[in-house]
């Protein structure tokens, strides 16, 4: 598979795409990319890319000339065009998949107050958003799709570790832990060093749920309407809404927290004290 970013900072995406698991894709030759700068098809000496706005406004637009010839260069019509934008529709987990089927994407890095509008029409397929909220860097954003899908692509990363991720089955990932078993007087569950493997799925099912229910409720619904949720979750579901538990994790490890932080108060108060008295 393969990403073509057209960017007036194209310093900003060669970092990620030569870093960690996806530098290692690239070597594998499972991944490739292309960072195109834009400035380099501008027409003035002084690589102009941008523009006020008709029609009066702040800001500046990126002049659609140079971002064209960009495109042209690269054949955007072949290929599929992304423009990152937050006006654009919401980019989700399934949209990565779709997207990580693809033998070529195109993504658009916005600067300023956004792009022509012709550039839009002419030449993109889609416009997406990472979140209802602004950028001032379209490359952040478009690095945060690439990272979405690259992971995606066959051979980057094994199914196994894909299958138990937040979203893959609608819900959101479980608990996680490692060594030590204890850490700051919190142990692992003990039913995970236990090696039953059925109570583990169970207990990571409904931790799983729990997390959901906190923190992404309407997932829950979702999983409700398309099917994916199962007989056995609903009667975990039904046990968590009667008993309500799962809504005092937070308060708990808040008041652990508080907890802590006295008895080191008081051990660095005596440390003190001791360290006074032996001066004397």
């Amino acid at each position: 598979m393969k990403f073509t970013v057209l960017t007036l900072f194209p310093e900003i995406p060669r970092a990620f795409f030569e870093s960690s698991i996806m530098a290692k894709a690239v070597e594998k030759g499972i991944i490739a990319y292309d960072l195109v700068n834009i400035r380099d098809f501008a027409f003035d000496r002084h690589k102009t890319c941008d523009d006020a706005p008709y029609g009066g406004g702040a800001g500046q637009l990126l002049l659609p000339e140079p971002l064209g010839r960009a495109l042209d260069s690269v054949e955007a019509y072949r290929k599929h065009v992304i423009y990152v934008t937050p006006s654009g529709k919401q980019f989700t987990q399934k949209k990565a998949r779709q997207l990580s089927e693809k033998d070529e994407i195109v993504l658009v890095c916005g600067r300023y107050e956004g792009i022509d509008q012709r550039i839009i029409d002419y030449y993109v397929d889609e416009e997406l958003s990472i979140g209802d909220y602004v950028m001032s860097s379209g490359e952040v954003a478009a690095t945060v799709i690439i990272d979405s899908v690259y992971r995606l692509v066959k051979d980057v990363i094994t199914e196994e570790s894909l299958d138990e991720e937040s979203f893959s089955r609608g819900l959101l990932e479980y608990p996680q832990y490692t060594r030590p078993s204890v850490y700051k007087g919190m142990a692992v569950p003990e039913v995970l060093t236990g090696g039953n493997h059925e109570e583990i799925r169970k207990w990571r099912l409904i931790k799983s749920l729990q997390k959901t229910m906190m923190n992404r409720p309407e997932l829950i619904q979702l999983a409700r309407m398309t099917g994916t949720l199962s007989e056995e979750a609903e009667k975990m579901i039904e046990h968590l809404a009667e008993h309500k538990d799962y809504k005092n994790d937070r308060r708990q490890r808040k008041e652990l927290r508080s907890i802590q932080e006295k008895l080191k108060r008081k051990a660095e108060k005596s440390a003190k004290m001791e360290k006074e008295n032996g001066s004397d």
